[in-house]
């Protein structure tokens, strides 16, 4: 249509959105399908945060708040990330937005010039890209491999800044990989962004409390605190504290960073729901003991997904160290045969089988910038993931 704006034309709709779409419509016509796409834990919110928005309510705490966040939500982001983290940020330091989506939107729109570069490592979160090319920038992808666990290496980064390099954005543990970056490792990256000052650093750290087999969670200022001034580390509530749709992410990084997010947070959303905040202010000040109870949880599921995986004829997989992704090599299947007689080509072609042969949505590795590989998310109950895993290796059986 000629009055949609030229930008519009490069991006994609969220292909996760997409499937949920297509599962949602193909439940509502009756067929058996089990979705496996979607990044949403099957986990409540937890009762004394759900108390909370109750009382926020009651309470008649639903007015405008400041921009980007009350007072008593950055005090307790302040207080998360010194307790997590220890990371000291002062409240002028702090932005709380509605979602990491718009923390991570927001910094770009307020940074990027025309030509900017974002360097993002391959695979990545598949908003990454679209988000830098609708605040004008240009995403930039550093492949990563599954010899080296899907972890970017210091050579590789170095090899692709350039003068125009803006941003790195970073996530560990990575969605959709699952591939979690230790203290020594976070230290070999920060010898090279040292390197070149002119770089500034998004690290996203949703996923930080769902990690396994004793694996220490660690965010690049622990590696490199000299690196404060050019980075930002963000996180939110929705997939440790399962609230994802009370849309609260937040995150520390440089006083001037903050206020220009703000700025730009004051022209589209202005504050994130009053009802959320007083939420999220529980949740981070309150009991945080179920958080280990649920990545053990998760734990479990990942190693019966990776145990009837392997079993799966053409599929290999890395063994996730936190979130709850399984980024599975398909490369075997390529050039196979369905028994409709149609030779599966490419990792969307493989999605689309499984879909549409036995009812298991997962998503293909295109849209996560590194084929042939698809996505598989075992943040479902286990017996949904027993019978999913069973279809495939039933899938996978019947190609020739």
């Amino acid at each position: 249509m000629a009055f949609l704006s030229d930008k519009l034309g490069k991006i994609k709709p969220s292909p996760g959105l997409e499937l949920t779409r297509k599962v949602t419509e193909m439940k509502a016509a009756g067929k058996d399908v089990i979705g496996l796409g979607v990044g949403e834990s099957n986990f409540e919110t937890p009762d004394h945060i759900k108390e909370a928005g109750i009382k926020a309510i009651r309470d008649g705490k639903t007015r405008y708040t400041t921009v980007d966040g009350t007072i008593e939500c950055k005090r307790a982001v302040a207080l998360k990330f010194k307790r997590d983290n220890n990371l000291d940020f002062s409240t002028n330091q702090i932005s709380v937005n509605s979602g990491v989506k718009q923390t991570i939107y927001n910094a770009l729109v307020a940074t990027l010039n025309p030509g900017d570069e974002v360097l993002i490592p391959a695979p990545y979160w598949m908003s990454y890209p679209d988000m830098t090319l609708l605040a004008g920038g240009v995403p930039k992808l550093v492949e990563t491999s599954i010899e080296t666990g899907f972890k970017l290496q210091p050579a590789d980064l170095d090899a692709a800044i350039t003068s125009k390099t803006k941003w790195l954005i970073f996530n560990s543990p990575c969605n959709p990989t699952g591939a979690a970056y230790t203290l020594e490792e976070f230290k070999d990256l920060a010898e090279v962004l040292n390197k070149h000052p002119h770089v500034y650093v998004m690290c996203d750290d949703i996923y930080e409390h769902i990690i396994y087999n004793d694996f220490k969670f660690k965010t690049l200022l622990n590696a490199a605190p000299e690196l404060a001034d050019r980075v930002l580390t963000m996180n939110g509530v929705a997939k440790a504290y399962a609230m994802t749709g009370w849309r609260i992410g937040f995150a520390g990084g440089p006083e001037a960073l903050i206020k220009a997010m703000s700025k730009v947070q004051s022209q589209s959303t202005s504050n994130p729901c009053t009802i959320s905040q007083e939420a999220t202010v529980v949740a981070l000040t309150g009991p945080q003991d179920f958080l280990k109870i649920r990545a053990a949880d998760f734990q479990n599921r990942r190693d019966k997904v990776l145990s009837m995986l392997g079993q799966v004829r053409g599929i290999s997989c890395n063994r996730p160290e936190g979130a709850f992704y399984i980024y599975a090599d398909c490369r075997d299947l390529i050039g196979k045969k369905t028994p409709a007689g149609q030779v599966l080509a490419s990792d969307t072609d493989i999605a689309k089988y499984f879909l549409e042969s036995k009812g298991v949505a997962v998503i293909q590795g295109e849209v996560f910038g590194l084929s042939p590989y698809f996505r598989l998310s075992y943040a479902a109950s286990m017996d949904v993931l027993e019978d999913a895993c069973g279809r495939l290796q039933e899938a996978s059986a019947d190609l020739t």
